[in-house]
């Protein structure tokens, strides 16, 4: 039986996106802050003229899917991570932009067979929202880490060689 899952300590090699909302700001650059923080305690170079970071900025959750395709299909990637902050308002707005947003990043995912992390708050309040972004815990963190995983566990796949 073999068991087959990522690991944090053979990742440092990963090139990674990360595409993260404007809008919502004050909640997305401190999402940003926590990934950050996370891949380089974890080996990934984030200087700006590393190539092993790039990060690209969009309007608003709605555009993370395009662009996160755009990263992923260059090839250049092994893993993207989407951040963004949508919050519920007092309109339908909410639901649609959720709704888009985290359909069309898991269909990049599997179009492309490049893990995007869905690094994406959905909350009721803004301080829901500045919560998950480092008042209490930063996700930003987690999504990091979840990208380390999933990148060192697609290396892991593409190794195993097909039975004859």
């Amino acid at each position: 039986m073999a068991t087959l899952e990522g690991r944090f300590t053979e990742a440092s090699h990963l090139k990674i996106a990360i595409v993260v909302a404007r809008f919502n700001d004050l909640v997305t650059s401190k999402l940003l802050s926590g990934c950050l923080d996370c891949l380089k305690r974890h080996g990934i170079d984030t200087c700006q003229t590393s190539g092993q970071l790039d990060i690209a900025w969009v309007p608003g959750s709605f555009e993370l899917p395009i662009v996160a395709q755009s990263l992923a299909k260059s090839g250049r990637y092994q893993v993207v991570i989407t951040l963004g902050a949508v919050i519920r308002g007092d309109t339908p707005h909410f639901d649609v932009v959720v709704a888009e947003a985290s359909k069309g990043i898991a269909v990049v995912s599997r179009e492309t067979g490049i893990p995007i992390i869905f690094g994406v708050l959905t909350t009721d309040t803004m301080q829901q929202a500045l919560e998950r972004a480092g008042i209490k815990s930063n996700l930003g963190w987690s999504y990091a880490l979840q990208a380390l995983e999933m990148g060192s566990l697609m290396d892991e796949l593409q190794s195993i060689k097909p039975s004859s």
